[in-house]
């Protein structure tokens, strides 16, 4: 492995996801950046990397990819010379809906899409996986690794995951599922605020107090500045936390609160 190529790619990557970012409250940005990722051939998990991004920062500007894309653009054949493109698409219109929580427009969506085209994209696999997984469908769990068995812990894939587990919250052994997911990650999401807000909801579940409480910590310390809503989320935790703390220690015969 090259390790000057490696750094032209992240360059080029983060050059085609400004592209979008700086017209994002235009009309054509889906448009720029799927012709950007096309010129540089971008593999799924670029596409991926950059969709998830972009479309994370398009709807916090009130112009999510469902507005500006259609259905169409998710079930369109992606082989041939537009695959990339179709790719691009598809990806940024099926996390826009994840982000939205919109499981079974995802799962409709998905249905429709030819097994061909799906299989040589596990990040479309994994959000198949959020949709039945956020529905709290056991079955999301089967479909979920089949995507771990693929995608060498890739960590876009794996948020997918994680996200449609911790949403799923009627799942059998939804916690332990949580943290599992969370130690594939780089460090075992050590440096990760997203992964140790889901690894503190997945300690709370348990019973692990102590523990929960330290995640959700290093979580609010780790989240960069000017991301409120994120931010509201993982207060939210902490006050959960500590009020299922407080409702333990409270309880005349309850579990006593675990002291890790």
């Amino acid at each position: 492995m090259n390790p000057s190529h490696d750094t032209e790619r992240t360059a080029a990557l983060a050059g085609a996801a400004s592209i979008a970012v700086e017209t994002v409250t235009g009309t054509r940005w889906p448009v720029r950046l799927a012709e950007a990722l096309r010129d540089l051939d971008a593999t799924w998990q670029e596409s991926a990397e950059v969709c998830a991004d972009v479309a994370w920062q398009a709807r916090a500007t009130g112009n999510s990819a469902v507005i500006l894309l259609t259905p169409e653009h998710v079930t369109a054949p992606g082989p041939g010379p537009g695959a990339v493109v179709s790719r691009t698409y598809r990806h940024l219109y099926l996390s826009a809906l994840r982000y939205d929580f919109r499981c079974r427009s995802i799962e409709i969506l998905l249905n429709q899409v030819p097994l061909s085209v799906l299989d040589a994209d596990p990040y479309s696999w994994a959000l198949y996986a959020f949709a039945r997984l956020g529905q709290s469908r056991s079955d999301g769990l089967a479909v979920m690794e089949q995507v771990l068995s693929g995608t060498s812990d890739h960590p876009k894939t794996l948020h997918v995951l994680l996200h449609g587990v911790w949403l799923g919250g009627l799942l059998p052994g939804r916690a332990d599922t949580l943290v599992a997911l969370v130690d594939r990650l780089p460090d075992g999401g050590d440096g990760d605020p997203i992964a140790q807000f889901r690894k503190a909801s997945a300690l709370r579940a348990l019973g692990h107090y102590r523990q929960a409480h330290a995640a959700i910590e290093r979580a609010l310390e780790l989240l960069p500045p000017g991301q409120q809503a994120v931010h509201a989320d993982l207060v939210r935790e902490h006050t959960l936390i500590t009020a299922a703390f407080d409702l333990t220690r409270l309880a005349p015969q309850g579990r006593k609160p675990d002291s890790r």
